[in-house]
């Protein structure tokens, strides 16, 4: 007999089309067979060893979360239930262009240093890889869900050029794009960038341009945080399209978001941008998640100039008076790059975790409010934290705008990601809540998409973008990444209050065929393994 049978789901297949009531077999992590209603009538209906009575919930593929921060959390916390009861199946690491591979020793403890904001900095981690292949080898020991890799260029360009704003030699690109290519071969899926992080940020067009082409060559896509999101945001997603377009490599632009009092109702310029190059051939895809603020490093902000050289040339410069005022004067009246041309406005920026717990007190307040518990400036309170917490604090800023928010999830380029932050005492709740947050607030409550809409969105769009064959839809053949979910239900229980709170509504997720959330509890099944790059 068949490993299970989910009866009577109303299955939303994740192709768009109407959902449909069937049984749905499942044997050896596969989906064996779909017997629609009206088939079924007159007829024996399937049996397994197991069944799931799915009256009422909804049954969809897996979704798929195309920008996570979940690179050590996979290995460090096998439970992780911050994703997998959200219903995802698998994540997109490597983003922003910093993770860990490739790498050498060097370069890895630099990397620790610059992400611990991220992902902590990995006391608790055996750092038991260097390549690409050698980080994809050790999730296949076992984790939660899937998950897939991007080549990050930041780390890639520390490992070659260092950490210095300079043009890399032709010898030193030629290196770069031997890197690219090795990764692509052991497995990664494509290329990230981040384009307001050091060192990524100090490569010019020509040398990403040069990457992208190495990707385009393999089948993989380019996965860039552009150079703003804020002052100049329209001309840097045009940049990223002028580029992918020259390197001839598909595009997927990561939280597409229009952020900051300058872009305010401004997301129907970026699209008619993106429609534009969508008609005329070019291949571009994007992700968001579903709230207004974004999350990122208390550091994130510093201007590039004073973060060349990486973390330990950062503490240095603050820790020089005059060199910290010119930090502030750029952070507070120029519009430092870091902070996307935008001065930085102290009452937005809200300190959601740090790694010293001598500077606990502050987590939950904006930096403004913290500075005048203390009676100091707000730079000094920032100042304050950068040094003290040798750069690891993170933070929430609130600049986004829910117009642009739901007009960018409508469009059809448009996939879903968390882009979740796990550290730190009060992350943002998107690494907890996108994904019941879509189904719930913009299907169920505000109409922004249809369910059919939604699902597709989450789930078989991202998959053909990451050229997966078999996932992203319910179809006989496919893997059996699975999701049962309480339409009427269904919400996450993660809030600002309480970032890491579990969602309702999603009693059953199964990965590969087996039950990883079941009557809404967290098993100890560890059915996750590496998705690699489908050779072309």
């Amino acid at each position: 007999m068949e490993d299970l049978v989910i009866r009577d789901a109303d299955v939303v297949d994740g192709s768009g089309a109407d959902a449909y009531r069937a049984d749905v077999v499942i044997d050896a992590g596969r989906i064996v067979s779909i017997v629609k209603e009206a088939a079924a009538a007159g007829c024996q209906r399937p049996r397994a060893m197991r069944e799931i009575d799915a009256e009422g919930l909804v049954l969809s593929p897996g979704f798929i979360d195309m920008h996570a921060h979940s690179d050590l959390a996979l290995l460090r916390d096998p439970d992780h239930s911050a994703k997998a009861a959200q219903g995802v199946t698998l994540e997109v690491l490597g983003q922003d262009g910093l993770s860990y591979a490739p790498v050498d020793d060097r370069t890895l403890q630099e990397v620790r240093r610059a992400i611990t904001g991220w992902n902590g900095y990995g006391e608790d981690i055996d750092f038991d890889w260097r390549s690409v292949g050698e980080y994809l080898d050790r999730l296949d020991r076992g984790i939660a869900v899937n998950a897939a890799y991007l080549i990050p260029q930041g780390t890639v360009r520390a490992l070659v050029v260092g950490w210095e704003d300079r043009v890399a030699t032709p010898e030193e690109l030629d290196r770069m794009r031997r890197l690219v290519a090795e990764g692509l071969e052991q497995g990664a899926v494509g290329l990230s960038s981040g384009l307001t992080y050091t060192p990524g940020m100090y490569a010019g067009d020509a040398e990403l341009t040069e990457l992208c082409r190495v990707v385009a060559s393999y089948g993989g896509y380019y996965c860039p945080h552009h150079r703003s999101y804020g002052a100049g945001a329209l001309e840097a997603y045009a940049e990223m399209v002028g580029l992918a377009r020259e390197a001839g490599c598909p595009l997927h632009l990561a939280h597409a978001t229009m952020n900051f009092g300058v872009n305010k109702g401004r997301a129907p310029e970026l699209l008619a941008l993106l429609d534009r190059a969508l008609e005329a051939g070019a291949d571009i895809t994007l992700d968001t998640y579903p709230y207004t603020p974004g999350c990122t490093t208390l550091a994130a902000l510093l201007p590039s100039w004073a973060s060349e050289g990486g973390p330990q040339e950062i503490l240095a410069r603050l820790t020089d008076p005059a060199t910290a005022e010119r930090i502030r004067y750029d952070l507070e009246v120029t519009g430092s790059d870091g902070c996307h041309g935008v001065p930085v406005e102290w009452e937005t920026i809200e300190i959601s975790g740090v790694t010293d717990p001598g500077l606990a007190d502050v987590v939950g307040r904006t930096v403004r409010e913290a500075a005048e518990l203390r009676g100091e400036t707000p730079w000094a309170t920032a100042h304050r934290l950068l040094v003290g917490d040798r750069l690891g604090t993170t933070i929430l800023q609130h600049v986004g705008h829910e117009e642009n928010v739901r007009a960018i999830m409508r469009h059809r380029a448009h996939t879903g990601g968390s882009d979740g932050i796990l550290r730190g005492s009060k992350p943002h709740p998107r690494a907890y809540g996108t994904f019941p947050r879509y189904l719930g607030h913009y299907v169920r409550e505000l109409g922004v998409l249809t369910l059919e809409e939604c699902v597709a969105h989450l789930t078989s769009r991202p998959a053909a973008r990451l050229r997966l064959p078999d996932r992203g839809l319910v179809r006989e053949g496919y893997r059996a990444d699975l999701v049962l979910f309480d339409p009427e239900t269904v919400a996450p229980g993660a809030t600002f209050a309480e970032p890491r709170g579990l969602p309702a509504g999603i009693p059953y997720v199964l990965v590969d065929g087996r039950f990883v959330i079941e009557d809404g509890r967290r098993t100890d099944v560890l059915a996750g393994r590496s998705v690699r790059r489908t050779p072309l």
